[in-house]
């Protein structure tokens, strides 16, 4: 139906292979949200149904409950070797941070032990440029020192899709293999290949205020909140992206803070 997904799954699964056959060892990460999952998707597409590396889950233990059953059903689906990682905890972050920029805070912290850990060259990361601003100025293969600091001033450029593998070997590599997509690209390629997601994307009443409530962003349940939409299947979620100005982060309470919560986070590493 829309010819264009083909081309951005094309690029995506170029990028998988480039990444795959240039840097190991490999590891990607997965929220468990929309885009990791559509990723995850294309990821078995570019290896013939298989997943030729871990996925890793950076668990707060703060993950709604329906993430956390959505993840089990697809690591038996699809046969995931699954790493689920431990963050630190939220008294060991930075206290000069706001509140909800503390917690997010953790899964930048879990990212450094679990590199820590297991050595990973490269991490595959399902993040767009066009759901945050900081992101815009991200590279597909993006360079970060070992504890995860990025320079957004000092990226390799990426013209016609050629792309800078070979870094020192202190470097490390974040991948991007959907950063070009939209949040409308995901949800249309989701419908186009019937991708499974979590519930929590789709509408339903809010015992509290009987208003329709659906989560557009998922993250953990103390600072990630649904917003009001009448939105309960994948039709309604894209006519609904066609014609909203509501952002796609409104319910993250971290971006509400201070107006550079979300820089801070990304120069210490945050996805």
């Amino acid at each position: 139906m829309h010819s264009y997904l083909n081309e951005l799954e094309a690029k995506t699964i170029y990028i998988l292979r480039e990444a795959y056959n240039k840097v190991s060892p490999l590891g990607m990460l997965w929220s468990i949200g929309k885009d990791s999952t559509a990723l995850l998707w294309m990821v078995r597409k570019a290896f013939f149904g298989r997943v030729p590396f871990p996925v890793i889950l950076l668990d707060t233990e703060m993950e709604l409950p329906e993430v956390y059953a959505f993840r089990d059903r697809l690591i038996k689906e699809w046969h995931l070797d699954c790493i689920n990682h431990l963050c630190p905890p939220e008294s060991e972050m930075d206290p000069t941070l706001p509140p909800a920029t503390r917690a997010a805070m953790r899964k930048t912290e879990g990212l450094k032990t679990l590199l820590t850990q297991h050595k990973f060259k490269g991490i595959i990361a399902g993040i767009r440029r066009d759901e945050q601003s900081m992101r815009s100025k991200e590279r597909v293969f993006s360079p970060r020192t070992l504890d995860g600091h990025w320079d957004f001033k000092d990226q390799p450029p990426e013209f016609w899709d050629q792309f800078k593998t070979d870094f020192p070997e202190e470097t490390h590599l974040r991948i991007h293999p959907i950063l070009h997509w939209t949040e409308l690209d995901i949800w249309r390629y989701t419908q186009q290949e019937s991708i499974p997601c979590v519930p929590l994307y789709f509408a339903r009443k809010d015992e509290g205020t009987g208003k329709m409530m659906r989560y557009r962003s998922l993250g953990e349940k103390n600072i990630t909140f649904p917003v009001e939409s009448a939105a309960s299947n994948i039709d309604e979620i894209i006519a609904e992206l066609e014609t909203t100005k509501t952002p796609e982060r409104a319910g993250r309470a971290m971006d509400k803070e201070t107006e550079d919560s979300f820089e801070r986070l990304r120069a210490r590493g945050y996805m």
